[in-house]
């Protein structure tokens, strides 16, 4: 059984013991977190259920692993002949999670 999940903006496909990172979440390391956006469900047998937006009554459980931030991205301005460059970088917050149980 699988799920499509919504956290942070973004979509994710998980299965039981899946292991993903999202963007942070406000729950500390050792502890359970629960995704009710879930979108849609599928089974083993190929049966898919959508929501709409959302599928009622479904959840996704997880364990949250560790609070980390991520690789670093640069972003890089310039000006060819001009002397203009701005170099700016960003590190994103992330929460590592296990996938736990998938109710639908």
């Amino acid at each position: 059984m699988y799920a499509i999940i919504q956290t942070g903006g973004k979509q994710f496909t998980v299965k039981t013991g899946d292991i993903i990172e999202v963007e942070k979440l406000a729950v500390e390391a050792g502890q359970e977190t629960v995704f009710g956006e879930v979108l849609a469900i599928g089974g083993d047998d190929g049966k898919l259920t959508t929501g709409a937006p959302f599928v009622a009554g479904a959840e996704v459980k997880g364990k949250v692993l560790d609070q980390f931030r991520a690789k670093k991205v640069i972003a890089f301005k310039m000006k060819r002949r001009k002397g203009y460059r701005r170099t700016h970088g960003h590190r994103q917050n992330m929460t590592r999670v296990e996938i736990g149980e998938i109710k639908g």
